[in-house]
């Protein structure tokens, strides 16, 4: 692990903050704006303290819209992102760093271009499963596991997203993690890492709570999309 600076620690803290306050806000963010900086401050970040952080989020945001979460969906989205988590798994124990940073650009952009597809799919068992299996796929390899599942969720209301999506990201997580560990790559310096985060998280999650009820969801979308298709594209050339 390298030695983290104070100023690092600053900014690793301000991404976590802006993340977490998009995600509480409108359903997912913290991976897709936190990752690609987080991996430009130091590498070491990816992907198991950013999953620590963002179990955090999770916990507290299905708390918070328990009420919303649609407990039938989660076991056919589950079973799918266990399969995405194996597979994973087996592609960052066999994949050296510079390689996985090019292909967390491609797989970044291939996020930001989910999110922004405008393709209508609805919640059912098959799209569920698929958006599971994706999930967790790039959750593990890229901790950006919101954009395959939002895709099945984007035409439903925001509570409803909110809700289902973190119950879900709080069991996926935990089995991401799990996976991780498995290989070797989840252990003390990785929740050393994620001590950093949390009082951003924490942060974000306090002010989301204003900024779920007045920001509109449509702008905020777009400019967290564009945001990581820029961050991406450096990524993937830097």
């Amino acid at each position: 692990m390298d030695q983290l600076t104070p100023v690092d620690c600053a900014l690793a803290i301000l991404v976590a903050t802006i993340g977490a306050t998009l995600q509480g806000t409108i359903g997912f963010g913290l991976g897709m704006f936190g990752a690609p900086l987080l991996l430009l401050i130091n590498p070491d970040f990816i992907p198991a303290p950013l999953l620590c952080a963002a179990l955090v989020l999770t916990l507290s945001l299905t708390h918070r819209e328990r009420h919303s979460v649609i407990v039938a969906d989660l076991g056919w989205a589950l079973a799918g992102r266990a399969v995405g988590i194996a597979c994973g798994v087996v592609v960052l124990a066999n994949t050296s760093p510079d390689r996985m940073r090019f292909w967390f650009g491609i797989l970044l952009l291939l996020a930001v271009a989910m999110s922004a597809s405008g393709i209508s799919i609805r919640p059912r068992p098959m799209t569920l499963s698929a958006g599971g299996v994706l999930s967790g796929f790039m959750g593990t390899t890229i901790s950006i596991g919101g954009p395959p599942m939002a895709l099945v969720y984007q035409h439903a209301s925001g509570p409803r997203i909110r809700g289902t999506l973190s119950a879900f990201f709080t069991v996926g997580v935990i089995m991401s993690l799990m996976g991780l560990s498995f290989v070797g790559l989840f252990g003390r310096d990785q929740l050393i890492l994620a001590a950093v985060l949390i009082p951003g998280v924490v942060l974000g999650l306090i002010i989301s709570r204003q900024t779920a009820r007045l920001l509109d969801r449509r702008y905020t979308r777009t400019a967290v999309l564009a945001a990581s298709a820029v961050i991406g594209l450096i990524v993937l050339l830097g």
